[in-house]
């Protein structure tokens, strides 16, 4: 998993509450193992008409926001089935940082483990983002993980709140194998011992 480090990028806003799982990656796109290649249908259903075409008017499809790596979103984003094909679909797109009032826990757990930041703020906090998200391709917050701080195109400074194991894990790029590795050293002299111990094994 790459390391989180401080970006600027393009902010999109998409306030719509409720956004499930289904609606982020739709089920029939669910049978794949990969975690690439999922970009490109990310609200398969709100980008396409039925026969392939993009919908000119959603937000993803408008020229100022195809490169865009923050969405804003409204409240309860990533809720519905736990399915981790929706974090995948997000940062396959590009996504880096989702800024949200809530989600819902399985979605937001998913989102460290894929190296995305799943940011709750105050819905005052979240309505300012939203706004300057509004400006289009000239909304470029920078999001600093170590300050904890997003900036907007403004300059405006909101901070925010996250886990101090989670950040670690961010900021050194560490998934759950990655953890798991960061102890190789003690799982070999522990192995070695055992061997030793109980040879017969």
């Amino acid at each position: 998993m790459n390391k989180f480090e401080t970006f600027t990028g393009i902010a999109a806003p998409m306030p719509l509450v409720n956004i499930d799982t289904d609606m982020i990656i739709p089920k029939q796109f669910l049978k794949t193992i990969k975690r690439s290649g999922l970009g490109v249908h990310a609200f398969d259903e709100m980008r396409y008409d039925r026969q392939g075409n993009e919908v000119a008017d959603f937000v993803l499809n408008k020229p100022q926001y195809r490169e865009t790596s923050i969405l804003v979103a409204g409240d309860n984003f990533g809720c519905g089935s736990s399915r981790e094909h929706a974090p995948w679909a997000l940062a396959d797109f590009g996504i880096k940082v989702v800024v949200s009032t809530s989600f819902a826990d399985i979605f937001f757990n998913n989102c460290f483990k894929n190296g995305m930041l799943p940011i709750v703020l105050p819905q005052e906090q979240v309505d300012l983002l939203m706004a300057d998200a509004e400006k289009g391709e000239n909304a470029r917050m920078t999001v600093d993980l170590e300050a904890q701080e997003i900036t907007t195109s403004d300059g405006e400074v909101v901070k925010f709140e996250v886990d101090a194991f989670r950040k670690h894990c961010l900021l050194n790029g560490l998934d759950d194998i990655g953890l798991t590795l960061e102890k190789s050293d003690s799982i070999a002299a522990f192995e070695t011992q055992a061997a030793q111990a109980r040879p017969w094994v």
